[in-house]
């Protein structure tokens, strides 16, 4: 049907058949499943090329691989922590699973599925490991297709689970154990300013708190409440984390970033919610209204003159931090990183001339933050907000200024009037 790349990528031509349709959408899967393979064996060729610089150039063998799992990210457009997976995948795929490798370079095996099976085996010897890879993924003495090629994802992940425990139960059973420190609890914005809770538990905890919440809506729906079970359950999950069962409003710190315009009911300008996003100013003012709360000024003066906007210390003080990470809208400022704000650091180093202030200040996640330091990377602030980045092989990427650079629009005498009046009100308070 197709003879070249190129024409695959075509698309199919009008009045194609449905036959026709379905061998191309197949095509274009195994074209999917060949080039992860390429990215991954250039991504190992990367990582020793970038080694071996570093090694002739000095760097400590603690610090050899540095930033290269984050040119990984900026290459394939995914956050470092994902690119660090690809790149320690890629590394066990070439070096200790050639039958999964040989798969997905055959164009029958997903990224996805070959994570599954060195997630699976991760804490087995290479030897163990290696032998759930022939025994899944190899082709057959007669040439019949390997097992793990018609098995879904459920499906192939039980059975390399019940490889690994039948090769090595011991270390499977010690990796369980190991698991309860991985424990945590996770936010996620939801659409219609709602989020998502998560937290992963050992089964015994998560089993007994979700038990509990259960227990609750029951007990709800005996007393003849109509709210749903889920409902009921929510509702009791938050109370008794926020003591808000007890009658009064929880304190805890919401951080709502808006203009004074939104806040006075002049203006529908979006709010921010630290932690969730851009939500409608009318909700914002309601959950204002419904909570107990104090306004954190911003603002020295109407003009709109910003609190601390530069120190003569090497470390921002905490006003400075705390408003670049507002600015910066919570999320890491590195092309295609989701994650948190955890550090406050300067573009460009002090050794480049550059000062502590909010024009030369990023928020980054803790490993974005570590791997700009590695040999060759540069980076530096553009007059409107913009970050330049630019990796040691001369690649740069581009980081547009957050929707809170955007300057506000003049103001006139009566919202002058008014931004004094909150400022008062604010500084009485």
């Amino acid at each position: 049907m197709y003879e070249t790349v190129d024409h695959l990528l075509a698309g199919p031509p009008p009045g194609a058949s449905e036959a026709e349709l379905v061998d191309w959408i197949a095509g274009l899967e195994a074209m999917k499943c060949t080039a992860e393979a390429v990215q991954a064996e250039a991504a190992v060729r990367l990582d020793e090329a970038v080694r071996a610089r570093q090694l002739e150039a000095g760097v400590p063998a603690r610090r050899l691989g540095e930033g290269v799992a984050s040119q990984v990210a900026l290459a394939r457009r995914v956050s470092p922590e994902k690119g660090a997976k690809l790149l320690g995948l890629a590394k066990i795929l070439t070096a200790e699973m050639p039958h999964t490798f040989a798969l997905m370079k055959a164009g029958l095996f997903s990224q996805w599925q070959a994570t599954i099976l060195a997630r699976e085996t991760a804490c087995l010897s290479v030897e163990d490991r290696r032998v759930i890879d022939h025994e899944l993924c190899a082709t057959g003495l007669n040439g019949e297709p390997a097992r793990a090629v018609a098995m879904g994802l459920r499906q192939l992940e039980n059975a390399a689970k019940k490889l690994a425990i039948t090769l090595d139960q011991a270390s499977v059973v010690a990796r369980a154990a190991n698991a309860v420190k991985d424990r945590r609890v996770s936010l996620r914005p939801a659409p219609d300013t709602m989020t998502w809770l998560g937290a992963l538990l050992p089964v015994k905890d998560g089993v007994a708190v979700f038990a509990a919440l259960d227990q609750a809506a029951k007990a709800a729906h005996a007393a003849g409440d109509e709210r749903t079970r889920g409902q009921v359950m929510a509702d009791t999950l938050v109370d008794r984390i926020t003591g808000r069962e007890t009658g009064g409003k929880p304190r805890i710190e919401v951080k709502i970033v808006m203009t004074a315009d939104s806040l006075a009911n002049t203006s529908d300008q979006p709010a921010m919610v630290e932690g969730y996003g851009p939500v409608p100013a009318a909700w914002a003012r309601e959950a204002l209204a419904d909570a107990e709360v104090f306004v954190r000024r911003l603002f020295t003066d109407p003009a709109g003159q910003l609190v601390a906007m530069e120190s003569h210390a090497r470390k921002a003080p905490d006003g400075l931090a705390e408003f670049i990470a507002t600015r910066d809208g919570g999320i890491c400022r590195t092309n295609g990183c989701d994650a948190p704000i955890r550090n406050i650091d300067h573009i460009q180093r002090h050794a480049d001339g550059g000062a502590t202030s909010a024009d030369n200040l990023q928020g980054l996640c803790e490993r974005c933050n570590q791997a700009k330091e590695a040999l060759g990377w540069r980076a530096r602030p553009e007059p409107d907000g913009t970050i330049i980045t630019t990796t040691p092989t001369g690649h740069t990427y581009i980081s547009p200024p957050p929707d809170t650079w955007a300057p506000d629009p003049p103001l006139s005498p009566a919202e002058l009037r008014l931004r004094r009046m909150l400022r008062d009100h604010t500084l009485a308070a």
